[in-house]
C-alpha cells in the first residue's frame, strides 16, 4: 500500500462563537474555509488544478454552512475548477476523519494530491431553519424525527451526558477543574511562547482589513478558586423536553441506567469553547511530493474509527485509541503526543486514566477548555496542533483522538518525518 504523506497544515484563530461578540461571526464560512485553503495553496506553491479532491468536514451543513462546503470554499479561494471537493459530517469527529478519508484515497492509489479539513462557524449555529421552528430539542442533530430509535438508544445531551459519566466513573469536579485550570495554563505558555505561529493563519474582512489573527477564547487568569465558584451549566438542560412525550435529556440516561445517580458538575470552566475556525492540511502521495518538489513533515501510520454507547455519548475516545494502537502495532509509551479533545474535561480525565497515558503528554499546548472546541474543523486543527509539537519537541508518534455525537470517535496516528 502507497504511504499518504502531510505537506503542511494550517488554521485559523478561534473566534469567540457568538454573533455580535466574536471576531469572526460576521463573516461567512466559506470566508473561513477559504482562508485556509487559500493559505495552503501559496504557502506551498500548490497549482491547484492538481488537487485531486478537497474532503471536508462541517458538523452543521444548513443554512450558510450547507451546499458543500468543501467545494464552494474552494471556488472561494480561487481555486482551479478541476479541485473538487466534498463534504462529510461525523458530528465532532470529522475533522480528523476528514483527513483519514483523504489519506485513504492516497494509500489506494486513486489520488496523489488531496487537501482535508473543516470549518465550523458555531455563532451561526442558533440560526434554525424555518422546518425546525416549535419542534422538540431532539431534532436539531439527535434523532431528527425517529423518535422510534429512543427505544433502543436513548439519546441525551452532551453535557448532561458528561455529569452521568463523571459519577458513574467516581470522577470529581475538583479532578475536572483542575482539569481545565491546566488547560488555560498550558494555552497561555503556548501563546506567550509562539508555538502557534507557523500554522496560525490571520482572517481578513472581505475589504481587506484585518478581522482577527490570534486565539480569541483563551482565559488565562482562571484559577481553581474561580472555578470552584461557578455553577453548574446543564442542571436546565437535565430538564429539556428530549421527545414529543416529554421524556427529557436526564430521563433519557435514567431509562438506560436506572441505577446511576448523579449531581451537575461540569462548567464553561470544564466544557469546550464555543467558537469558529477553520483548518486544512496538504496530502500527497510520494509521487506527488517528487513531482512539486515537496518534503513531507509526517506520514499516516493509521486511521480508525470506534463506537460505544450512544447513550453516553462520550465514551469512544478509549477503544478508538485501542484501536489504533493496535492496528499500528505501537503502545501507549510510544505515544510522544496525545491530543484528547477536550469536549468536556471527563472525556481527557477517563482517558488519561483508562490509558494510562503521562499527563504531561496530554494538549502539551492547551486544549479546547481553553482554546475553543469548532465542531467540525477541531479535529484537522488538533492534528496540525500534535504535527507543530512533535517537531518543536522531537518526537515521533502523535495520536489524536475526539468523542462524538451518537457515541463514536475517530483516531488517528501520525508519525513525523526527521528533517
Amino acid at each position: 500500500m502507497a504511504e499518504a504523506y502531510i505537506v503542511d497544515a494550517v488554521r485559523t484563530p478561534r473566534g469567540i462563537g457568538k454573533l455580535g461578540k466574536g471576531a469572526l461571526a460576521h463573516l461567512h464560512p466559506q470566508d473561513l474555509g477559504a482562508a485556509v485553503l487559500r493559505a495552503i495553496a501559496t504557502r506551498n506553491a500548490l497549482d491547484t488544478a492538481k488537487v485531486d479532491d478537497i474532503v471536508w468536514s462541517c458538523s452543521q451543513q444548513r443554512g450558510k454552512q450547507g451546499g458543500d462546503l468543501g467545494r464552494l470554499s474552494a471556488l472561494w479561494a480561487g481555486y482551479d475548477n478541476q479541485a473538487s471537493g466534498v463534504t462529510l459530517d461525523r458530528f465532532c469527529g470529522g475533522g480528523i476523519t476528514s483527513v483519514g478519508f483523504a489519506a485513504g484515497q492516497i494509500m489506494a492509489g486513486f489520488e496523489d494530491v488531496v487537501i482535508a479539513g473543516g470549518t465550523e462557524m458555531m455563532s451561526h449555529h442558533a440560526e434554525a431553519d424555518s422546518w425546525e421552528v416549535g419542534t422538540p430539542l431532539a431534532t436539531l442533530g439527535r434523532a431528527r424525527g425517529n423518535y422510534d430509535l429512543y427505544q433502543e438508544h436513548p439519546i441525551s445531551a452532551v453535557g448532561v451526558a458528561a455529569d452521568a459519566i463523571a459519577a458513574m466513573e467516581g470522577i470529581s469536579r475538583a479532578a475536572l477543574e483542575a482539569l481545565g485550570v491546566e488547560s488555560q495554563r498550558r494555552a497561555k505558555a503556548a501563546i506567550d511562547a509562539g508555538r502557534f505561529a507557523g500554522s496560525l493563519v490571520p482572517v481578513h474582512n472581505r475589504d481587506g482589513s484585518l478581522a482577527l489573527d490570534h486565539d480569541e477564547y483563551p482565559r488565562p487568569e482562571t484559577t481553581a478558586e474561580t472555578l470552584a465558584a461557578l455553577k453548574p451549566a446543564f442542571v436546565a438542560m437535565e430538564q429539556v423536553a428530549a421527545a414529543p412525550d416529554g421524556t427529557t435529556m436526564r430521563a433519557m440516561i435514567e431509562r438506560k441506567y436506572p441505577d446511576l445517580t448523579w449531581e451537575p458538575v461540569h462548567h464553561v470552566g470544564t466544557s469546550s469553547g464555543v467558537v469558529d475556525g477553520s483548518a486544512a492540511l496538504l496530502l500527497a502521495s510520494e509521487a506527488a511530493l517528487k513531482d512539486n518538489g515537496w518534503k513531507p513533515r509526517a506520514r499516516i501510520v493509521t486511521a480508525v474509527n470506534a463506537g460505544d454507547c450512544p447513550t453516553l455519548i462520550l465514551n469512544a475516545p478509549v477503544p478508538a485509541a485501542k484501536k489504533a494502537l493496535e492496528r499500528a502495532g505501537l503502545t501507549v509509551a510510544d505515544i510522544d503526543v496525545w491530543e484528547i479533545n477536550e469536549a468536556f474535561a471527563v472525556v481527557t480525565e477517563k482517558a488519561i486514566r483508562d490509558l494510562g497515558i503521562d499527563r504531561a503528554k496530554v494538549n502539551i499546548n492547551g486544549g479546547a477548555i481553553a482554546l475553543g472546541h469548532p465542531i467540525g474543523a477541531t479535529g484537522s486543527i488538533l492534528i496540525g496542533m500534535a504535527l507543530d509539537e512533535l517537531e518543536r519537541s522531537g518526537g515521533r508518534y502523535a495520536l489524536v483522538t475526539m468523542c462524538a455525537f451518537g457515541g463514536m470517535a475517530p483516531a488517528i496516528i501520525i508519525e513525523r518525518i526527521a528533517a
